[in-house]
């Protein structure tokens, strides 16, 4: 199915039997991805009196439970409800769930005691800033498949200084993608600076605006313009696990 659209001035097709899809999988029973020490993910099947929730087990029916930590086990959606009090919920702030979107690869630099961070020249360098792009998605390099089950606690994982999320904020971009465990340092005593920033903690809240987190963006996927198709549950949480698929433009 193509379909056409119309964004501004600009006019692209997009093929949608053709997804790229950028959510890692949940695997019941293996730990990754992980992080923040979060419990793995599982599913289980329901066991009732002589009901086990079990085909394998000779139930006529699947019927699992789940146990899941979004922020800790998988692709995950978030909104300004993560870092403030208030009734902010994942499900109320994501109202329409198709964007023009802009993917682009950086290197986070090695910083003087080692943390590896990604700051403003890194986007001036991979991005031109487009007032019809909404949704900016971020691919860190070096990008192996071992992200995709990777555990990061533990591990300080790269992360942005809030000055890289200030530039990203001012230009437009209400829903940021990437394929770090969080936009924070692992460890930085609660201050929480880039989400802060993000989602304008000390003024109004951007309460329409979510940040992605835990995604891998397959290395055959080229920087470029795509349509964004993302989606959640209808959670009345801060977050929700996602489903982030792209599309080609042409």
């Amino acid at each position: 199915m193509e379909i056409r659209i119309s964004w501004g001035e600009q006019q692209f097709r997009a093929d949608l039997s053709a997804p790229l899809d950028l959510t890692i999988p949940l695997v019941p029973g293996q730990l990754g991805p992980n992080c923040f020490y979060a419990p793995p993910f599982e599913a289980s099947p329901l066991r009732a009196g002589d009901f086990v929730g079990s085909i394998a087990e000779g139930s006529p029916v699947n019927f699992f439970n789940m146990r899941i930590n979004p922020h800790g086990n998988g692709t995950h959606t978030e909104c300004v409800g993560h870092i403030k009090s208030g009734d902010f919920f994942i499900g109320q702030s994501l109202r329409s769930f198709h964007f023009l979107s802009q993917l682009i690869s950086v290197y986070p630099e090695k910083k003087e005691g080692g943390d590896r961070v990604i700051d403003v020249s890194h986007l001036q360098q991979h991005w031109d800033p487009d007032p019809e792009v909404a949704a900016l998605i971020i691919r860190t390099l070096p990008n192996p498949d071992e992200k995709k089950s990777h555990i990061y606690s533990g591990t300080n994982p790269p992360y942005f200084s809030p000055e890289a999320i200030d530039f990203i904020v001012e230009r437009g971009i209400t829903h940021l993608l990437v394929d770090l465990p969080s936009v924070d340092p692992e460890s930085d005593g609660g201050l929480l600076a880039a989400h802060k920033s993000f989602f304008n903690f000390s003024g109004p809240p951007r309460t329409e605006s979510t940040l992605s987190e835990l995604l891998y963006i397959p290395n055959h996927i080229k920087d470029g313009k795509y349509l964004l198709q993302l989606s959640v549950l209808r959670l009345e949480l801060d977050v929700s696990p996602s489903r982030v698929v792209v599309y080609q433009l042409k």
